[in-house]
C-alpha cells in the first residue's frame, strides 16, 4: 500500500453518470478469509439508537437483528456493536457494570446469540466493544473497593491515592477529566471521614482500572474468552492507549484533548505508555488460539506514527485513523494525512483504517457544513451557529467517496449512509452526555450524533419503534423522516444509493487491497489511482475537467465533462477491464 507520484495517462471522452448508475454485480474482494479485516468495511451500531424492537423508546438487540438485511443490502463486511452491557448509562453505556452480560433494556444473552447467528448467516461478522480503561462505579468490584479499607486488595484494583496537603484535601495530582473538571474524586470512608481519592479520566462514575494489577489483567482475559466462546469476530477496544499510567502519576499541567502527541518528546503520563504493548500482545496471543481470524481494533487518539506502534504484527490488527477524521475539507492537509498514514502503517505491515464519523464526534454531514476546524465533541445547540446543511452533505458525500477509494479498511457510523445530519436543536433538558453538566453547561456534548435513526417517513418515531419521535430516549428532529431508509432506497442520486454503489465498486475493484498512487493535479484537487480506478476529488470553488476518455463509475454529484466543486468522481481510462465489463454487461 505504498504511495507514489506520477503523471496521468491520456484518455478518450468523458461519460455522464449519476451516483447510483452501477448495478450490483461482480466478484468478491478475493482477500484470504483470515485477512478479511485488512480490507473490511465495518458498520458501527450504537444499540440505543439503531432500532427499537420492543417499543420502549430505546434501541435493542432484537431491533438490530430485525434490521440486518439493511446492512447486507448496503454491502458491509462486519458490524461493530457499541456497549450493550449492564450499565447505569451515565456515559451512554461506556460505564460498564458487568462485562459478561446484556443490559435488560437491550435484551438477553439469548437475544445476543440470535443476533450473532443471524449476522453470520447473512455474511456479516460481529465485533463487540471492550471498555478496559474504566468501569461503572456500580460495578461490584468498585463497590467492594469503596467498602474496603485503604491499602486493601479491593482498592488495589483501581487507582486509590491519599490526597495532597496537610489534611489530604487536594487531589493526588493535577490531572483533568476528559469530560471537564478534575480527574479525581474523594470518597467518604466507612467511619464517615473524608478519605482517599480515586482516578477517573472520564466521569466520576467511571473509575479507572489499575492495569498494573495482575488480577485486572486476568479478569479481562476471562471477559475476552466469554465473548470469543460465543463466536464474536473481535473487539473494538475503547481508550486502549490509557490503560497504563506513568509510574508515580506525575503532574501534567497541559491539555490532553484531541489527537495526543508528545510534548518535548514526552507523552502525557496517562496516554500511550510503553506498558500497553505487552497487554495488547497477550490479547493477540489469546485471540490467535481461536479458529478464524478474530481481531482487535484500537481506539487511540494518536498521530499516525504513534498509532502504528499499536498495530505491529503481534499486537492489534487495526487502529482508527483519527488524524484523518479531524482533518478539515482542504486538499493539502488531506493529502498529507493520507500519505503519512499509509507510510506509517506500511512500516509495520498493517492496513490503514479510515473513519469519518462515530458516536463521539459531530456527524461529518454537519461538520463539513462549517468552514475550517470545528470542535468535534462539543456539540451544537439551537442558539449556536448552524452548519450549512446542503454544503455539509455535499462535502460529506465527496469525503466518503474519497475515503472508500483508499486502500485499507474503513468504518462507517450508523446513519451516515443516509446523509444524516447532526441533531443541532436538541432541547438542553434532554441532553444526557455527562460533559454537559460537568462543563457547567458550556459544552453540549455528543448527544446530537446519537439520535435514533429514521427508517420510514411517516410511521411513529420514523420507524425506529412504535413510540412517537418525541418519546424516544433522545428526541428525533421533525425533519428526520426525509432522510429515512425507505425514502432513499432505490432513489437515484440518494446518499443511500451512493453508499451502496461505492461499496459495490470498492469490492469489485478490490480497492481495499490496492496501492495508492498520487497523480498530478491542481492544488485544490486530490487526484489518485488505486489499481485501474482513478479518483478526482475537487475541493476547490471551480469545476475541474475530467481527463479525456474517462469512463465514470460513480460520482458524489452528477458530472459530465467536469467535476463540480466539492465532489468526488471514480472513473477508469484505457481498455475496460473484467470488473468494468461486468458492470457494463449488467447495466
Amino acid at each position: 500500500m505504498t504511495t507514489a507520484d506520477s503523471t496521468p495517462a491520456a484518455a478518450a471522452t468523458p461519460a455522464a453518470t449519476s451516483a447510483a448508475a452501477v448495478a450490483q454485480a461482480g466478484p468478491p474482494s478475493g482477500a484470504a478469509d483470515d485477512d478479511w479485516w485488512r480490507t473490511a468495511v465495518i458498520y458501527q451500531i450504537y444499540p440505543r439508537s439503531f432500532a427499537d424492537g420492543d417499543g420502549d423508546g430505546t434501541g435493542d438487540l432484537p431491533g438490530i437483528t430485525g434490521r440486518l438485511d439493511h446492512l447486507a443490502d448496503l454491502g458491509v463486511d462486519a458490524l461493530w456493536l457499541s456497549p450493550y452491557y449492564p450499565s447505569p448509562q451515565r456515559d451512554g453505556g461506556y460505564d460498564v457494570a458487568d462485562y459478561r452480560a446484556v443490559d435488560p433494556r437491550y435484551g438477553t444473552l439469548a437475544d445476543f446469540d440470535e443476533l450473532l447467528a443471524r449476522a453470520h448467516d447473512v455474511g456479516i461478522r460481529v465485533i463487540v466493544d471492550l471498555v478496559p480503561n474504566h468501569c461503572s462505579s456500580e460495578h461490584l468490584a468498585f463497590r467492594a473497593a469503596l467498602a474496603a479499607a485503604p491499602g486493601s486488595d479491593e482498592r488495589a484494583l483501581f487507582h486509590f491515592r491519599d490526597g495532597r496537603g496537610p489534611d489530604g484535601s487536594l487531589p493526588p495530582n493535577d490531572w483533568t477529566s476528559m469530560f471537564e473538571g478534575p480527574a479525581w474524586t474523594r470518597v467518604t470512608e466507612a467511619d464517615g471521614r473524608p478519605g482517599q481519592w480515586y482516578l477517573h479520566l472520564f466521569d466520576a462514575s467511571q473509575p479507572d482500572w489499575n492495569w498494573d494489577n495482575p488480577a485486572v489483567r486476568e479478569d479481562f482475559e476471562r471477559t475476552l474468552r466469554f465473548w470469543l466462546d460465543r463466536d464474536v469476530d473481535g473487539f473494538r477496544v475503547d481508550v486502549c492507549d490509557a490503560l497504563v499510567k506513568a509510574p508515580g502519576l506525575p503532574d501534567w499541567p497541559r491539555p490532553t484533548h484531541g489527537v495526543i502527541e508528545p510534548v518535548d518528546g514526552v507523552m502525557p503520563p496517562m496516554w500511550d505508555q510503553e506498558g500497553i504493548h505487552e497487554i495488547f500482545r497477550s490479547w493477540r496471543r489469546l485471540l490467535d488460539t481461536y479458529d478464524g481470524r478474530r481481531i482487535l481494533c484500537a481506539e487511540a487518539w494518536l498521530p499516525p506514527e504513534r498509532a502504528a506502534r499499536i498495530i505491529r504484527a503481534d499486537e492489534m490488527h487495526q487502529a482508527f485513523n483519527f488524524r484523518f477524521l479531524e482533518t478539515p475539507w482542504q486538499a493539502a492537509p488531506l493529502r498529507n494525512v493520507i500519505a503519512e498514514s499509509l507510510a506509517a502503517n506500511d512500516g509495520v505491515g498493517a492496513p490503514t483504517t479510515w473513519v469519518l464519523s462515530n458516536h463521539d464526534v459531530m456527524r461529518h454531514a454537519s461538520r463539513f457544513g462549517y468552514e475550517g476546524q470545528v470542535e468535534l465533541e462539543h456539540g451544537v445547540g439551537a442558539d449556536d451557529p448552524q452548519p450549512d446543511r446542503p454544503l455539509g452533505l455535499r462535502r460529506a458525500r465527496a469525503a466518503t467517496a474519497l475515503m472508500l477509494a483508499l486502500p485499507g479498511s474503513a468504518y462507517l457510523y450508523q446513519g451516515e449512509e443516509l446523509g444524516l445530519p447532526e441533531a443541532t436543536a436538541l432541547p438542553d433538558a434532554a441532553r444526557q452526555d455527562p460533559v454537559w453538566e460537568r462543563s457547567g453547561h458550556r459544552i453540549r456534548g455528543r448527544d446530537g450524533c446519537r439520535v435514533p435513526l429514521p427508517w420510514t417517513e411517516t410511521d411513529p418515531a420514523f420507524g425506529f419503534g412504535t413510540r412517537s419521535g418525541s418519546d424516544t430516549w433522545l428526541p428525533q428532529p421533525p425533519d428526520y423522516g426525509s432522510y429515512a431508509v425507505a425514502v432513499q432506497r432505490g432513489r437515484p442520486g440518494s446518499t443511500l444509493e451512493l453508499y451502496r454503489t461505492l461499496l459495490d465498486l470498492r469490492r469489485r475493484y478490490r480497492l481495499g487491497e490496492g496501492t495508492l498512487k498520487w497523480l498530478s493535479s491542481p492544488d485544490v484537487v486530490l487526484r489518485l489511482a488505486n489499481g485501474s480506478v482513478e479518483v478526482v476529488a475537487n475541493l476547490g470553488a471551480q469545476p475541474v475537467p475530467l481527463p479525456p476518455g474517462a469512463r465514470v463509475l460513480a460520482a458524489s454529484e452528477p458530472v459530465t465533462a467536469h467535476v463540480p466543486p466539492d465532489a468526488t468522481v471514480w472513473f477508469t481510462t484505457g481498455e475496460p477491464d473484467r470488473a468494468e465489463a461486468a458492470v457494463t454487461a449488467v447495466a
